[in-house]
């Protein structure tokens, strides 16, 4: 039982990171629950949207005196939900490793220091090592990663430090859920700022402007709805679980179904020219996506979502299909929310992402 169960009070959840496309679905899951009366939402930039319950406090993890402020602000929470997380700058991957890396740890450190009795960290597919497109995988294909990219040499090493993490603190109930790519309409403009850039046009994506999809080898992954995933993390946060789950929907994505979408046709195209398209591009800064990545995602394994299902009593709402489908008629419509980092327009719009150097900076 944990603290707010045994009082009357209900449940007390804190979300560090809790802005962005994942982020924002949480709070709307934990807001729908009637046992948790309380959330904390921390975030770099504070939003003036209020979900119900929920207040507001800005903290930077990256910060280095961000340690004593995050225990202040854990003390007497069931449960830390941490999701916060730095994709760019793509060419500066130490400034990504003190805020994903030793933020992480400060965020886990203060946990403890709080005595939080529950910890759910955002791991992700990309904490996976390389593995097979033709079977999926359980939680216990190892976690190494692809140590050439960022991304997810990131996630794996914080999957060995919480492995230390647990054998240390034995009485937190921590838990890593391993989400396949998460998609929704309002996550739309920050996804295409995050991966394609201020060059790519939304509108690009409209059926009959894009004749064909690329059938590269290896293009075989899976997705699953925003609000799927915040389910998800609310289950986490409130039962008694401990370890991984993997999040997936179906079904599987591939080259077919991303035609059937956008009325293309399938053309069998090899990797390599198109990763040396992508280096080039990312080198001149005109894409912040870096070609590491790219070959990071052709090695992703299929997951099998089983154990999610049937441990955490996760199922989701939305198909793959469904949840890319929303996000394409998003990435149309530009849309957003009012949140910064989903927000639909960024600062000084296209030509302000064009100064921040695609990719050189957050």
């Amino acid at each position: 039982m944990t603290r707010g169960e045994s009082g009357a009070q209900g449940l007390r959840i804190v979300i560090v990171g809790a802005t962005g496309n994942v982020g924002t679905s949480v709070l709307q899951a934990l807001g729908d629950d009637p046992r948790i009366t309380s959330v904390l939402g921390l975030a770099r930039r504070v939003p003036d949207w209020t979900p119900p319950k929920t207040t507001w406090a800005s903290t930077d993890v990256g910060d280095e005196a961000a340690g004593a402020h995050l225990a202040g602000h854990f003390r007497g929470a069931d449960a830390v939900i941490h999701l916060a997380w730095l994709f760019q700058p793509t060419h500066d991957p130490v400034t990504t490793w003190r805020t994903n890396v030793l933020g992480s740890v400060r965020v886990f450190e203060a946990a403890a220091q709080a005595e939080v009795p529950a910890l759910v960290y955002a791991s992700s597919v990309g904490a996976y090592s390389p593995g097979p497109k033709d079977r999926p995988v359980d939680e216990s294909w190892p976690t190494h990663g692809w140590p050439e990219a960022a991304y997810t040499r990131e996630k794996a090493y914080l999957e060995r430090t919480l492995d230390a993490f647990e054998s240390t603190h034995p009485s937190m109930r921590v838990v890593r859920l391993r989400p396949a790519f998460i998609f929704k309409r309002e996550s739309a403009s920050e996804q295409r700022r995050l991966f394609a850039g201020p060059l790519v046009p939304g509108s690009l994506v409209r059926p009959s402007l894009l004749p064909v999809v690329p059938d590269l080898p290896g293009l075989r992954f899976q997705a699953l709805h925003a609000a799927d995933a915040g389910e998800a993390y609310r289950l986490a946060a409130t039962q008694q679980v401990r370890g991984a789950f993997n999040l997936a929907a179906e079904p599987e994505v591939n080259a077919r179904l991303l035609a059937e979408l956008l009325s293309a046709k399938v053309v069998r195209v090899p990797a390599a020219p198109v990763r040396a398209s992508l280096a080039a591009a990312w080198r001149l800064h005109l894409v912040p996506a870096s070609p590491n990545l790219f070959d990071a995602v052709l090695r992703l394994p299929i997951m099998d979502a089983s154990r999610a299902r049937e441990e955490l009593g996760w199922q989701p709402r939305y198909t793959a299909e469904e949840a890319l489908r929303e996000f394409l008629s998003g990435l149309r419509e530009g849309s957003g929310a009012p949140t910064a980092p989903l927000t639909p327009r960024a600062r000084g719009g296209r030509f302000g992402e064009l100064a921040t150097g695609v990719g050189r900076r957050a």
